[in-house]
């Protein structure tokens, strides 16, 4: 049977793949945490240069978020599959949002069972 820490760093791989395969580059960093039925993975320095020129205008910062939103909700079902053929489980829901001041991302995936039940 695989340890926690290993499926945390299994699914931080797999979303460094996915944000370079499906928006174009990868995270500067990743972790990801696995609490009972939810798994939370912070993605550090994911903006593009582009995209943090335009964050330093309020216009900006709301454009980006709105296309990052945009781009994981088009992608929804391929991270669902991501983590469902990680960890056996379904996923129930689904939350992200971005940080246009830090440049982080952060996921958190609801499943439908605990993953290391006490």
């Amino acid at each position: 049977m695989i340890s926690k820490g290993q499926l945390e760093d299994n699914i931080s791989k797999a979303l460094i793949k996915f944000e370079k395969e499906h928006l174009g580059r990868g995270p500067k960093e990743v972790k990801t945490f696995i609490l009972g039925d939810m798994i939370l993975i912070r993605l550090k320095g994911i903006l593009t240069p582009a995209e943090q020129q335009l964050a330093k205008k309020n216009e900006g910062k709301i454009l980006v978020k709105q296309v990052r939103i945009q781009l994981i909700e088009n992608s929804r079902n391929l991270l669902e599959d991501i983590v469902r053929n990680l960890t056996g489980r379904s996923v129930i829901s689904l939350h992200t949002d971005v940080s246009t001041v830090t440049g982080e991302r952060v996921f958190i995936f609801t499943l439908d069972k605990e993953l290391f039940p006490a």
